[in-house]
């Protein structure tokens, strides 16, 4: 029996060591960044601070383990170096929304930092490499879409309105309106057309727009399709070819206004001057989902995972992504101060001095199209000064529209009442623009605006500047010089509006600016005869 007694000691002691081994071996197992997303409404009220609770609800997984860096503005949470079992272990913890592991992007954008003035070398972005080749290298029949349809609309290329005799094969004109882009491209193919040119008519005017079509296509401006059309009514068997001849930049004047921008007069709280400002938004490059194709359209089985996309969609995340650059820069500013940071240092002119165009309209912008204008982020980097906005200012703003306790309440997710020995303004809301709304039909009034400005900056002394070219209105600041000693320093002033009397729907524009020689805060002012 002795032997056995041995034997049985030796393969138990081999289990201890196989153990111990494994143990060793899950103690060196490779540790990788992960992004830990807490809940900070669910910290419990034994912790005085929330990186003491993130430390705590780290420490119970991992002893080693160290918060890289701690996350108090997009989202409430902390870095850090784990395991895959103990970021799995982790992700259970109480108040843990979701570990995720670190995954860097790359930038795929070739065109927006250059464009925004944040990469001033130009010779290190790439230049397409896509020389130009013609679809098919012979020319086919045009035809125009009205002249190949029974119906009366044939021209815009809807559903079922062409004749497939005449369009097979053949090349076709189609206008722009109605039905989606993209669908007119699947009305043509399903007519058995080759390609299709999109031309704009006057409520598009001159504004391009790119589409992943499901055919070759091109989109060309109205003037260019009047041209176009010419030539297939003056010519019995007119021709064409499409030819791509890579991508052109610096084209002039850049940016516009684009048709499909939001514009003002602001209906919900005329006193508001809306849009704030405006980005790059036409023909961007940007992620696509891949849950449809990237027409959207439901016949279209491509998948791919980057689209050319237009819309306000796609400048917001552009003002976003900068908004995060600023605050970055400067971890101290509220979100209104960032918003004035980039509203006022917005320009509204190229650099030949000439106003923004609205391509809607082929004439220049006003406020209600770029409201204070268009981004530069590297001025909005030094503002000079800010107009900053606190959460009790937005409430006072509710008191001034009549919103009622409850409603107000609900939106705060607090009690709040509005004092009823005050007097609240709308005009009071410390706004980086103005809007100015004078009586029905043009009655004569004064309406005061009160502003109050944070030196973000050196100290100096700024004078205002005013331009407003109105017979209809005059304007004054008082005071008319502000002086800064130090950094966070405070200073108020008023504009007064003196309108007389003007037609109905009638609209008046201009700017008042504060200069101290090198920062220059801009404002944008719309008033308006209602």
């Amino acid at each position: 029996m002795k032997p056995f007694t041995i034997s049985l000691f030796a393969v138990l002691l081999l289990g201890v060591c196989h153990v111990s081994r494994a143990t060793l071996a899950s103690s060196k197992e490779k540790k990788t960044t992960y992004i830990v997303h807490m809940s900070k409404s669910e910290m419990p009220a034994s912790f005085e601070h929330h990186t003491h609770w993130y430390d705590t609800s780290l420490k119970s997984v991992s002893d080693s383990a160290q918060m890289l860096y701690t996350y108090e503005n997009a989202i409430h949470g902390f870095s850090t170096r784990l395991t895959l079992a103990e970021a799995k272990l982790l992700e259970s913890q109480p108040g843990i929304l979701s570990v995720l592991p670190e995954l860097r992007y790359k930038l795929h954008t070739t065109r927006t930092p250059e464009f925004l003035g944040l990469d001033k070398s130009a010779d290190s972005l790439p230049q397409s490499d896509s020389g130009g080749a013609m679809l098919p290298g012979n020319l086919l029949p045009l035809v125009y879409a009205g002249n190949a349809s029974n119906a009366t609309n044939g021209n815009l290329c809807m559903m079922g309105t062409l004749i497939p005799e005449q369009v097979a094969g053949k090349i076709v004109v189609c206008d722009r309106g109605v039905n989606p882009r993209v669908q007119k491209g699947a009305v043509v193919k399903a007519a058995g057309g080759f390609g299709m040119v999109l031309s704009n008519t006057n409520a598009n005017g001159e504004e391009l727009v790119a589409d992943a079509h499901l055919l070759p296509a091109t989109a060309v401006g109205q003037k260019s399709g009047d041209e176009i059309k010419d030539y297939l009514f003056s010519d019995p068997k007119p021709t064409v070819t499409i030819l791509f001849e890579g991508t052109k930049v610096g084209i002039q004047p850049s940016p516009v206004v684009a048709a499909f921008s939001s514009r003002g007069p602001n209906s919900i709280t005329p006193d508001i001057l809306k849009p704030d400002l405006i980005a790059p938004g036409v023909n961007i490059l940007a992620g696509w989902a891949g849950s449809v194709g990237p027409t959207g359209l439901a016949t279209d089985g491509r998948r791919v995972e980057f689209n050319i996309i237009s819309g306000t969609s796609m400048s917001c995340p552009h003002v976003s992504g900068l908004a995060a650059l600023l605050k970055a820069a400067h971890p101290d500013w509220s979100p209104a101060a960032i918003r004035s940071a980039l509203m006022t240092t917005a320009y509204v002119a190229y650099k030949n001095g000439k106003k923004l165009q609205d391509v809607a309209t082929g004439k220049y912008s006003t406020p209600f199209d770029h409201g204070a204008g268009h981004v530069d982020p590297v001025a909005a980097l030094n503002p000079g000064l800010v107009y900053d906005l606190t959460a009790n200012d937005y409430l006072n703003f509710l008191c001034a529209l009549n919103y009622s306790a409850t409603e107000i309440s609900s939106l705060a997710r607090r009690d709040f009442t509005c004092d009823a020995s005050k007097k609240y303004s709308v005009t009071d809301l410390n706004y980086p623009s103005f809007a100015v709304n004078f009586g029905s039909g043009g009655a004569d009034g004064v309406i005061k605006h009160s502003r109050t400005l944070t030196n973000v900056g050196a100290p100096g002394t700024y004078k205002v500047l005013i331009s407003l070219q109105s017979p209809g209105v005059k304007v004054a600041v008082e005071p008319e010089t502000l002086s800064f000693s130090q950094a966070n320093e405070k200073k108020s002033y008023t504009v007064t509006f003196t309108g007389s009397s003007m037609p109905a729907n009638t609209n008046s524009f201009g700017r008042i600016e504060w200069s101290n020689g090198i920062q220059t805060v801009g404002s944008s002012i719309a008033v308006s005869w209602t």
